[in-house]
């Protein structure tokens, strides 16, 4: 196999993740950085001194890439993309409970909050080995490409052993960890009355336990996974609630730990100000260890990370479709996250928003439809939605956003759309 020739100028100096691949489409390895276009030219000009890079540069037959907004996101997608694709020379970040983690209240009966790993076990076995990013050329490209039309990915939600997914696992958990106490398991909330299950991800552990210990004290939480017979020590230092003993009613638990989801719900600055009103309120008291400690976690959560869409709390399947003069750029989310980009060739012609119809309408004859399509611009969406239409399936929602979230999923797309365009010249 002839050595792959790097060219630094078809490369973006923008932070983002980078996609190695062998000749087969096989993911090699996946990195991110601040300017990708500088990191890629450390494997080949003798810069990165590790022993395994000659070997992985002496497979490499493309390199693909993913531009995003800020480092944070290049940091979430390559933890996402290393659990889903599980590369060779990736020797972190590969088990699914390793790297970023979310804040989970747990659908016990009496919520806990505790830190949850999101488990991307689905969208490896919808993904397969399939590329992800943009090729810029290579042998592996056009084969690559053929087997993506001709296969529909089915999505699944992500299970453990026992075909459970995660939530219902940990409520398992829970409810042997109440039984093995011998007191009587109490009865779930309606579902309706459950908080928001998960908040994050939270790239910086410090930055995480910081908030777990802060809303814990704060809405007095238990942590005990085994709801003892009695108060703890942690009730007598002030730290819980002591819903165990019956110090309060297990419905004035609850409402507190909606509270709790209300305020992680609402980000960073509610949450700052209330660890402000905190600190004050141990300061008059003359509490000043107290005031102290809470002051160190003010410090931490201050440095709050940039917003990143990346990886979200969105259910089901959505494909962005960016619709450009020549080409279309579409990337593709499982349970909100990212897990391929692709920029396919396309000519509007003078059919306008018709041409972005027909183009959504032959992609989908051979590939699996999402349960969203958010698309820069449509023609005609009833004949869209209709044409659409499968069997014993809800009707696809189609979405042209003006603002908010979507609408920058849309514009990460163009900005691929962009990077792609400049590095073909």
């Amino acid at each position: 196999m002839p050595a792959f020739l790097f060219e630094p100028a078809r490369y973006p100096e923008q932070p983002g993740v980078y996609i190695m691949k062998n000749d087969e489409g096989r993911v090699l390895y996946v990195g991110k950085s601040k300017c990708i276009r500088d990191r890629l030219r450390a494997y080949f000009n003798g810069a990165d001194k590790r022993r395994r890079i000659p070997a992985l540069t002496a497979e490499i037959a493309e390199i693909g890439f993913i531009v995003v907004n800020n480092e944070h996101e290049s940091l979430v997608l390559e933890n996402n993309l290393i659990k889903i694709h599980k590369p060779p020379y990736n020797r972190a970040l590969k088990k699914d409970n390793s790297g970023y983690a979310y804040l989970q209240l747990t659908r016990e009966p009496l919520p806990r909050l505790i830190a949850h790993y999101r488990d991307r076990r689905a969208v490896r076995e919808e993904s397969g080995e399939a590329a992800f990013g943009r090729s810029l050329g290579g042998p592996a490209e056009s084969r690559l490409g053929r087997a993506r039309e001709e296969t529909a990915a089915a999505g699944t939600e992500g299970r453990d052993a026992e075909g459970r997914d995660a939530a219902v696992r940990d409520a398992v958990a829970g409810g042997a960890a109440l039984r093995s106490s011998k007191r009587e398991v109490l009865p779930a909330p309606a579902a309706d009355d459950q908080p928001p299950e998960r908040f994050g991800p939270f790239v910086s552990s410090r930055f995480r336990e910081a908030v777990i210990a802060f809303v814990t004290e704060h809405y007095k939480l238990r942590t005990c996974v085994a709801l003892p017979k009695r108060a703890c020590l942690e009730y007598h230092l002030g730290k819980c609630s002591g819903v165990c003993a019956g110090h309060i009613s297990h419905e004035e638990y609850r409402e507190t730990a909606r509270a709790a989801a209300r305020l992680l719900a609402g980000g960073g600055e509610r949450l700052v100000g209330a660890m402000y009103r905190q600190m004050e309120a141990y300061a008059e008291r003359l509490a000043f260890e107290k005031a102290e400690h809470m002051l160190r976690h003010i410090r931490i959560l201050e440095r709050t990370p940039e917003r990143q869409i990346v990886d979200t709390e969105t259910d089901g399947t959505q494909e962005a479709v960016y619709f450009g003069e020549s080409d279309v750029c579409v990337a593709q989310f499982h349970e909100g996250m990212l897990h391929r980009l692709e920029c396919i060739p396309w000519s509007r012609g003078e059919e306008g928003a018709a041409a972005c119809d027909r183009f959504l309408m032959e992609r989908y004859k051979t590939l699996s439809r999402p349960d969203e399509i958010i698309a820069s611009e449509i023609g005609d969406a009833r004949l869209l939605r209709a044409a659409l239409r499968r069997r014993g399936q809800p009707a696809v929602r189609i979405t042209v956003p003006q603002r908010g979230m979507k609408r920058d999923l849309l514009g990460l797309c163009r900005r691929n759309l962009e990077e792609t365009k400049r590095a073909k010249g």
